[in-house]
């Protein structure tokens, strides 16, 4: 019998880089955890994995990477299958809202692999065991392996029906005790309508967590948004499309749109 005092074969901690980058002296926000939707991997196809936009993607985390900062990725599965919609169909909704975390560690595991491929270490974490393809979040071996300078992509949402991967990512932003909650969309911030249907919509550069709240803005989950008015995190709402932007905001340009509590 195994020694349960031992790691799962499966769950050991490789030792740190020989060369983790220094963090740059310009940076604004040293550990953050960024909140990628999975709509935006599919581009215009509507539906699964776009080769050229993960790449792209995993790209544009390398340079961030090479920046020196800690950043946890939460990834959505919306490009798969979304749990609102299996239940909008007659699905019982903690069934489909199952089969939407499991739609997530699919585009994990696909990030972690283009990511690898840039030359960032990375480690998947997930709310549900699935031990053969990735580890279980434990929040104290999460913040190691950003410690160690490893790149973790938090998977399968909270674990719980009913939650969405936004607050997911608030809630692993407070317990990895990150600077700031990153919102990568397919626009350039928060407007007063949506931009895509009204091309005379209105950016906000910067509201309160209570204004967003009152205005009920669709562009993240009001749980969320409330969890992090909570715990006084502030969130940066920015274009992923728009290459560079990952990287403009860690250094602090005021692009996009911030929500603070």
């Amino acid at each position: 019998m195994a020694d349960p005092t031992l790691p799962h074969p499966n769950l050991s901690i490789t030792p740190p880089p020989i060369n983790i980058p220094v963090p740059d002296a310009n940076l604004r926000y040293r550990r953050v955890v960024l909140k990628l939707s999975g709509e935006a991997l599919c581009g215009a196809n509507g539906f699964g994995i776009d080769p050229e936009i993960m790449r792209a993607t995993a790209s544009e985390l390398a340079e961030v990477y090479q920046l020196g900062a800690q950043v946890g990725v939460v990834v959505g599965g919306g490009n798969i299958f979304r749990g609102l919609k299996g239940a909008s169909i007659g699905m019982d909704r903690a069934q489909a809202d199952a089969m939407g975390m499991l739609a997530t560690v699919i585009n994990a595991l696909a990030l972690q692999d283009a990511l690898e491929k840039a030359g960032v270490p990375t480690r998947v974490m997930t709310a549900i065991e699935i031990r053969q393809v990735a580890e279980p979040y434990i929040r104290r071996r999460a913040i190691r392996h950003l410690e160690h300078g490893n790149m973790v992509i938090f998977a399968a949402g909270t674990g719980n029906p009913y939650f969405s991967t936004d607050t997911a990512a608030a809630l692993r932003a407070m317990e990895i005790q990150a600077e700031a909650l990153f919102k990568a969309t397919k626009v350039e911030g928060i407007y007063d309508r949506d931009p895509v249907k009204y091309p005379d919509a209105t950016m906000f550069t910067a509201m309160t967590a209570d204004q967003f709240i009152e205005r009920k803005i669709g562009v993240m989950d009001t749980t969320a948004v409330t969890l992090c008015r909570e715990n006084k995190m502030s969130i940066r709402v920015f274009k992923l499309t728009s290459h560079g932007n990952i990287k403009r905001v860690l250094l602090g340009e005021n692009i996009g749109t911030v929500v603070t509590s």
